[in-house]
């Protein structure tokens, strides 16, 4: 079976704008960060790589990067990560793989651990931007160009999972672009997605009306408050960290060994990264609507853009593409009972794998401690028959 052994490359983007540092002080924590990765020493007090951007980042774990920068047909101009090749160096005829990150991510999510446990360095390197669905295409198309594949594997997190449907259904010609897709964390349906979060849903459409009417386009976007938050209360050694540790479980579900806690400080600093108002009320809509549907932007709005009452349904008959699911038994957010519908819907599932943990939940795809052997090993094994 194909596994690390192979040379791949993946696409990445950010979804929001970090400060970098002074490259005096980049270099010396690039310096630090990468003799401590070799001694194995990783101090709870050392927060490398907080005030980081993505490239900096990998560069900082001895992987080269590309920064790609390209304009969509609507406007956004997007950011694009990419490690060419492995440590050992370049190699030819290298497989292509796409990453897609999560709702309030970037790629920045995909390396939030030690490069033996990060998703990144088991495909040997990688990818990601959007700030709203509307840009799938043309961050799609760009592998294609810049590296001359005719295919790609496909690996999305949560919302990386949702464009993937909506564009299948949207332009299923897409098909032939994927040797195959891994969904982790898949989100279509959501009527038993559940936390506290999920009270908010009945009001998002309000909450959304009055964003715009105020001019607010974004949903919590990196921040010199948020930042300064973090660093005060969410530290590994302060008191509240702990508070800090269990919120997220609020959001995602239960799992309290999963998250590294040292690296708590740097996820924190880079996510959230930032979202649409419109695409978290898409997703509440959903949780409302019982269907997995476009946008609804009203009955005036839904007349004006899809010439019909409600939004129309995507048609996951359409997404022909082989798709393996790994999903995890306490994830609020992609229910496991939502996972199964979604899979009946899927013309061409060829693995629907439960996580073999008893608590798994949303935020462990990325940034689990085990997700390495728990998940990565088998989208690589499931990858290597494509």
């Amino acid at each position: 079976m194909k596994t690390t052994t192979t040379a791949w490359v993946v696409i990445l983007g950010i979804a929001g704008v970090m400060c970098a540092p002074p490259a005096s002080v980049v270099n010396e924590v690039k310096a630090r960060l990468q003799a401590k990765y070799r001694s194995g020493d990783f101090s709870r007090s050392d927060h490398w790589g907080v005030n980081m951007t993505t490239p900096e980042l990998i560069e900082a774990f001895g992987y080269p990067v590309e920064t790609h920068h390209l304009t969509t047909e609507d406007g956004y101009i997007l950011e694009m990560h990419r490690i060419p090749h492995g440590i050992s160096g370049p190699s030819e005829s290298r497989p292509v793989a796409f990453l897609e990150h999560c709702l309030l991510c970037s790629s920045a999510d995909y390396i939030m651990n030690v490069p033996e446990k990060a998703l990144e360095n088991h495909l040997l390197t990688h990818a990601i931007k959007d700030t709203s669905n509307t840009s799938f295409s043309t961050s799609k198309n760009y592998p294609f160009i810049l590296t001359g594949a005719e295919a790609v594997y496909y690996a999305g997190w949560s919302m990386g999972t949702t464009v993937f449907w909506a564009m299948m259904s949207e332009k299923p010609e897409y098909n032939q672009k994927v040797k195959a897709m891994a969904a982790m964390a898949p989100v279509a349906f959501m009527d038993h997605a559940e936390g506290p979060i999920m009270s908010l849903a009945p009001y998002s459409d309000d909450i959304d009306f009055i964003a715009t009417l105020l001019g607010v386009g974004e949903f919590l976007p990196s921040s010199e408050l948020l930042d300064h938050f973090v660093e005060t209360f969410c530290d590994v050694e302060a008191a509240t960290a702990e508070v800090c540790y269990n919120f997220l479980f609020l959001l995602a579900g239960p799992d309290p060994d999963e998250i590294p806690k040292d690296f708590l400080p740097i996820i924190l600093a880079h996510t959230p990264a930032g979202a649409s108002v419109h695409t978290v009320n898409h997703y509440a809509q959903l949780v409302m609507s019982g269907v997995f549907s476009k946008y609804d932007y009203g009955l005036i709005g839904n007349l004006n853009h899809y010439g019909q009452n409600t939004p129309p349904l995507f048609n996951l008959s359409k997404v022909t593409a082989p798709v393996g699911l790994f999903w995890g038994a306490t994830d609020w957010l992609a229910d496991p009972t939502d996972v199964a519908r979604l899979a009946e819907g899927l013309p061409n599932l060829a693995l629907n794998h439960k996580v073999d943990k008893e608590e798994f939940n949303h935020l462990d795809f990325g940034w689990g401690i085990h997700a390495d052997e728990l998940v990565y090993r088998h989208i690589l094994d499931f990858f290597a028959n494509y």
